[in-house]
């Protein structure tokens, strides 16, 4: 079993990534000409397309080294 303090750094880590990326897909949403909704609706997405890699990722990582 993992430190809780170990998990705990790496979950706040993939949040705050996923935070930048989701800031990222809203700056470059608005430079190409798209109303506040609909680059709040895009970096949404973005941020809910990281988090799920991450979980994808954990799973695969999760089965494949027990």
């Amino acid at each position: 079993m993992p430190d809780p303090s170990v998990v705990l750094f790496a979950v706040s880590t993939v949040v705050i990534f996923a935070l930048l990326v989701a800031a990222a897909a809203a700056k470059l949403a608005r430079l190409d000409g798209a109303t506040y909704p609909t680059a709040l609706m895009r970096s949404a997405a973005a941020f809910a397309a990281v988090l799920t890699l991450a979980a994808a990722v954990t799973c695969a990582l999760s089965s494949i080294l027990r």
